[in-house]
């Protein structure tokens, strides 16, 4: 069963105060939860649709649709800042909840190092950032940090720090190392002027016939990008 305070308590930590104040957030749907309960995470409460009824679930769910199971996690505590190396991905002001959690599923996919995220990144623990990425939360450690500074980091390090731009190089023919830091900019503006100044090395990936298209969605551009260093 579940009780009212209980019932009260979870859906505060539909708020991002709240899950900052409890150091909690929400995991829903029958396979996020089974993977939660394997990873590692401390497992606060969790419940069953079928064992609390569909009035409760809905009550503290997140989603439309109440799902079978939810839970509520302790949130990972905040790990240092890792050195540079290896391939590693920087979210630039990426504050859709949907692209920050694709792109983490993305990261988790091609085997990225660190995960770095620019403070006005959506929040990690935001329920629909948590769904969207399938898992890789459990897996995948977000470092919260000034991209400049990062970015600066892996410079003074002798290592490249790469973004995609319309005037940057074809990066079907760059020369693509395997320690890189990728920076990852919003859809609305790209990466931000502060962090451009930084980059070493300008990509563009070519649109192929003259379909009108502008631009990919950030998560698809990063998956291309991702796959291509990968690919060498």
């Amino acid at each position: 069963m579940i009780s009212t305070a209980e019932i009260k308590w979870v859906r505060s930590l539909h708020e991002k105060k709240f899950r900052e104040r409890e150091g909690a957030f929400i995991v829903e749907g029958e396979k996020l939860v089974g993977e939660a309960l394997e990873s590692g995470f401390e497992v606060l409460k969790h419940w069953r649709r079928d064992d609390i009824g569909e009035n409760a679930m809905s009550r503290i769910s997140c989603l439309s649709s109440p799902s079978p199971a939810l839970a509520v996690l302790r949130c990972r505590p905040e790990a240092p800042l890792p050195a540079p190396g290896g391939l590693c991905l920087a979210l630039d002001g990426i504050r859709d909840p949907g692209n920050f959690g694709t792109l983490l599923r993305i990261a988790d996919w091609f085997g990225i190092g660190a995960v770095f995220a620019s403070p006005d990144c959506a929040e990690l623990y935001n329920p629909k950032v948590v769904q969207a990425t399938m898992g890789a939360v459990f897996r995948k450690e977000v470092h919260y940090a000034p991209l400049e500074r990062i970015c600066a980091k892996w410079r003074d390090a002798g290592l490249p720090v790469f973004g995609t731009f319309l005037d940057g190089e074809n990066i079907y023919r760059a020369d693509l190392p395997a320690d890189a830091l990728v920076v990852a900019g919003s859809e609305g503006s790209g990466i931000s002027a502060a962090v451009s100044a930084l980059v070493s090395g300008r990509l563009t990936i070519p649109a192929f016939g003259s379909n009108g298209a502008e631009s990919l969605n950030v998560a698809a551009a990063t998956a291309v990008v991702l796959s291509e260093f990968r690919r060498r």
